[in-house]
């Protein structure tokens, strides 16, 4: 055995410390549930004032497929010298094949609108009707029942919403403007 004064046993050195300033720790669980609730709120309150924006978006984009409509029901009526009777609907826009007669097959130039679209956004049939039971000196109504697919509701879009009053009226103004309104324009 070695007795030499070096070799004696030596106490095993401390682990060091770091000082408290570079100490890493990680998160609490009432730090995560914080964080998490926070976010939870936040995702809340933009999916509540997005959702408006969205039911709104779905509409306007019903007004201008129905605009879509109006304007090839315009071409159709040039072609036919007349508007779809209500069993031909719609469909005649895009298929000639639910015409009334072989001469109006004859005439038909169509198809009047590129792609077939039957439904409305909210997957309901579109409803057409010739004459007009809305506005008296039109010719025809197209109607999508809207989101709760219920006729004659307050959510129902069609052809001649830009006629109404704030009251959801039909302004009278605009009959004076018609082929068959009150109006003296051109007298």
């Amino acid at each position: 055995m070695n007795t030499s004064p070096h070799a004696r046993s030596r106490p095993c050195p401390r682990p060091r410390r770091r000082p408290a300033s570079r100490v890493r720790r990680g998160f609490s669980l009432i730090e995560l549930l914080i964080v998490i609730a926070i976010l939870l709120a936040i995702g809340g309150l933009v999916v509540v004032n997005l959702l408006p924006a969205r039911d709104q978006a779905d509409i306007d984009l019903t007004r201008v497929q129905i605009d879509v409509f109006e304007e090839a029901l315009k071409r159709f009526n040039l072609d036919l010298k007349r508007w779809p009777s209500e069993d031909e609907g719609v469909t005649v826009l895009w298929s000639g094949t639910g015409l009334d007669n072989e001469e109006d097959e004859a005439r038909w130039r169509g198809p009047y609108l590129e792609d077939p679209a039957p439904r409305d956004l909210w997957n309901n049939e579109w409803i057409y009707r010739a004459p007009s039971e809305i506005r008296e000196s039109a010719p025809y109504d197209i109607i999508s029942m809207g989101p709760d697919g219920e006729e004659d509701t307050e959510d129902d879009v069609h052809n001649h919403l830009r006629m109404m009053n704030e009251e959801g009226e039909l302004d009278e103004e605009f009959d004076d403007f018609s082929p068959a309104g009150g109006g003296t324009a051109g007298s």
